[in-house]
């Protein structure tokens, strides 16, 4: 039912040894603005991944632009990363927002890509790209941020219900700063240390019991054969199985999950018709 690992076992091997493949036809861009990484993803026309990087930063909290000249310079960095690598200059670019983002946000999101050089033909929800990129026809992607926790509900192919809500990997880090006494940045640090996870992992546990349990009253209403789960903030081993004791609904995390909305957005790269 998901044909994603390969692509994006790809696309992470691309990101991590800064190199580009070869490509068909036109390519597309992707710039995802995350409250914990700003990542720019780069397919061809058949949406195999060509190129990308990735910057940690914190010029977004929760889907809202705090640092704007900050954000364009990252952006125009990971461009101009990536024009080198593919020896051609990339003009055109979608991005995303979480479901639910006022206007004004939504506007902001965009400048910041338009600030960094290119011109966005196209902005798409966080959710609804990740589930390009899985292939979902009926079921639920929650795309868990670093601020947000968004939810798209697709039924035959067709996106019928979005949400979001504030809680997500920076709710996690300051439980572990207030456990561990620490600062914010060190509590990232430890977050995301694989070596730590027994350790970390029941420290946060009520808070992805409460990202559940926001899940939750979103699917009150509809009937969804699944849940599949993405973002950086799902990393730990255990977290599909305190969604799935939480919803009753079978959860799966896929690879990369940090990489998953990035590509998706890259994908969704086109013109509306």
């Amino acid at each position: 039912m998901i044909i994603e690992k390969g692509v994006l076992d790809s696309f992470a091997r691309l990101v991590e040894d800064e190199k580009a493949n070869s490509a068909e036809g036109k390519l597309k861009v992707g710039v995802d603005l995350g409250t914990a990484n700003i990542v720019l993803a780069v397919v061809d026309e058949n949406n195999e991944p060509v190129a990308g990087a990735t910057y940690p930063s914190s010029v977004v909290k929760d889907g809202i632009v705090v640092d704007y000249m900050g954000a364009i310079r990252i952006v125009k960095n990971l461009k101009n990363q990536v024009e080198g690598l593919l020896g051609q200059e990339l003009t055109e670019a979608s991005c995303a927002i979480p479901p639910g983002v006022v206007s004004g946000s939504v506007k902001a999101i965009s400048n910041v890509v338009e600030g960094a050089g290119f011109d966005v033909i196209n902005i798409v929800d966080e959710p609804t790209a990740a589930a390009t990129v899985l292939d979902i026809r009926d079921g639920a992607v929650v795309d868990v941020g670093g601020g947000t926790t968004g939810i798209s509900i697709l039924k035959d192919g067709e996106v019928i219900y979005t949400a979001d809500e504030p809680t997500g990997g920076t709710h996690m880090s300051l439980v572990l700063a207030g456990y561990y006494n620490v600062s914010m940045e060190e509590a990232e640090k430890i977050k995301k240390d694989p070596s730590k996870e027994a350790d970390v992992f029941p420290i946060v546990k009520p808070v992805i019991q409460k990202m559940a349990s926001i899940v939750k009253g979103f699917l009150r209403d509809y009937d969804v054969p699944a849940v599949y789960v993405v973002g950086g903030a799902c990393s730990f081993e255990e977290f599909t199985s305190v969604f799935e004791k939480e919803l009753g609904i079978k959860t799966i995390k896929s690879n990369h999950p940090l990489l998953v909305t990035p590509l998706g957005i890259a994908m969704n790269c086109e013109k509306d018709a």
